[in-house]
């Protein structure tokens, strides 16, 4: 049977780190088992925004925290972050945390890039430097020296000296099966972002072929996703925390011109707002949460994340726990329990 691990997504972007650090220790009480958290330079909106760096905030939650995974969901290893120390980075947090340690990773978002110097490529390229950024990272994973010699990357005689304790799972963040190809062929699984459910058994697809043609078992790798949900009695109250990230709906082709938070924000049209009502489920009331994640559950997913932006976000934290916690794990166990056959 398989396990079902419910992780809490911890929004960088809408959060100071403070604020997020107890959010995500509240989490762990209330019982999910993994703490994800975005990687960005820059927010999607100036107004409100925050943009507190991961990496040291990963470490200030596990050292508060006891049993839970923590990582990102996603960081970009390309540009800003050569993918060598991202390498040393979660090599180090794993020393520390040993088995408590994921890496998520994707090919981003030029808000992120453009804003320290660096041109941002187009999708093929992007793709490419992907791929070479996550060999070299398994590479030095490994704790040997390690040349590698690539069409974006270079190392000569590069190791850590500080490795990681336990195998660090790496998985990639796509919409798209080319992406999907990779995670089968090198990685530990995706996190799906599926854009309807035909695009989401695509995704899958590639990634398990592609994992059988490299000799790989297809049923080991983790299938996950992300619930966007914001909660409150008060449907507009509800509503208007949602609405922080109407920028993530601008179409790709022209937010991907966009590095600015200010003009994110000012590029919001009624458009962006009916996009955010339709894939975020806004609601007043818990039943309407309990029938979207059984959707969800119905595709198998071996992860779910949580992310909320609910305007009390404590007072819902303890709503996942008492209640929607436990009946997603049960829920979940009913749809692995074998059909029985009525003897006739």
């Amino acid at each position: 049977m398989r396990t079902l691990r419910l992780g809490y997504w911890a929004a960088q972007e809408q959060y100071d780190p403070t604020r997020l650090l107890d959010f995500a220790v509240r989490a762990e009480v209330a019982g999910f088992d993994i703490i994800a958290t975005s990687d960005h330079f820059h927010p999607w909106r100036d107004t409100g925004g925050q943009s507190g760096f991961p990496w040291v905030w990963l470490a200030a939650v596990a050292e508060r925290t006891k049993r839970v995974q923590v990582g990102t969901a996603v960081t970009t290893p390309m540009f800003r972050y050569h993918p060598a120390i991202v390498a040393q980075a979660f090599a180090t947090l794993d020393y520390m945390y040993p088995g408590r340690v994921f890496l998520t990773v994707g090919t981003g978002h030029a808000m992120n890039e453009k804003p320290l110097g660096f041109e941002w490529p187009g999708f093929e390229e992007k793709v490419d430097r992907l791929e070479e950024a996550i060999k070299i990272i398994l590479e030095l994973w490994k704790g040997d020296f390690v040349n590698f010699e690539g069409k974006y990357y270079r190392l000569r005689n590069a190791k850590l000296y500080t490795k990681p304790k336990m195998k660090i799972p790496i998985y990639v963040a796509s919409a798209c099966p080319r992406v999907a190809k990779i995670a089968g062929r090198l990685c530990d699984g995706m996190l799906i972002n599926p854009r309807g459910l035909e695009k989401y058994y695509e995704i899958v697809r590639a990634m398990e072929k592609a994992a059988i043609e490299a000799g790989r078992d297809p049923s080991t790798l983790v299938k996950s996703m992300e619930f966007k949900v914001s909660y409150d009695v008060d449907y507009d109250r509800a509503l208007n925390s949602a609405l922080f990230w109407a920028s993530t709906a601008i179409p790709r082709e022209k937010r991907e011109k966009l590095y600015d938070p200010r003009e994110l924000e000012a590029n919001v049209s009624p458009e962006e707002i009916e996009k955010i009502k339709r894939t975020w489920l806004i609601t007043t009331d818990p039943d309407d949460i309990f029938k979207e994640l059984a959707e969800f559950l119905k595709l198998r997913l071996d992860i779910v994340y949580i992310h909320s932006a609910s305007p009390d976000e404590e007072k819902f934290i303890s709503i996942l726990g008492r209640d929607i916690l436990p009946w997603m794990r049960e829920f979940h166990e009913m749809l692995d329990k074998p059909i029985r056959k009525v003897a006739e």
